[in-house]
């Protein structure tokens, strides 16, 4: 995998990998950025957002859940000192729809987090992840 990081002005960059999409990323302006656009630690925790959502919403599709809805919310704590990594990130997924089981919700986050995601696995060397979810009817 490559990716070029090319400065647009200041500490926003414009970001592509080798996918050929475009992101935008910068810091915040206490930190002496523009504030125009996601900084890299935001980028980060929804990645790990999306690789285990994806994982857990495939999943459940597998197993015949009608799945109309889904979110996952994260919250992460980081160190105080630098560098500044997570140690301990939540995430919370919001499953709505019909026929969706408890037990495959929970296989579904456990395959993701235990196998599946890169994310996690990365994630998971510096920072305790922990799951919940709700189930709600469509």
């Amino acid at each position: 995998m490559k990716a070029t990081i090319q400065q647009i002005h200041g500490t926003t960059f414009a970001c592509k990998a080798d996918s050929g999409h475009w992101v935008v990323m910068d810091t915040s302006a206490t930190e002496g950025g523009a504030d125009a656009a996601s900084g890299p630690m935001e980028m980060v925790l929804m990645a790990l957002g999306t690789c285990s959502g994806i994982d857990v919403l495939l999943i459940l599709q597998k197993r015949r859940a009608q799945v109309s809805d889904f979110q996952v919310n994260l919250e992460a704590e980081r160190a105080a000192e630098h560098p500044r990594v997570f140690t301990k990130v939540h995430l919370e997924y919001v499953v709505t729809g019909h026929n969706i089981r408890p037990q495959d919700v929970e296989r579904a986050i456990g395959l993701s987090m235990e196998k599946y995601c890169s994310v996690a696995g990365m994630v998971g060397k510096t920072a305790e992840i922990v799951t919940s979810y709700r189930i709600l009817p469509a």
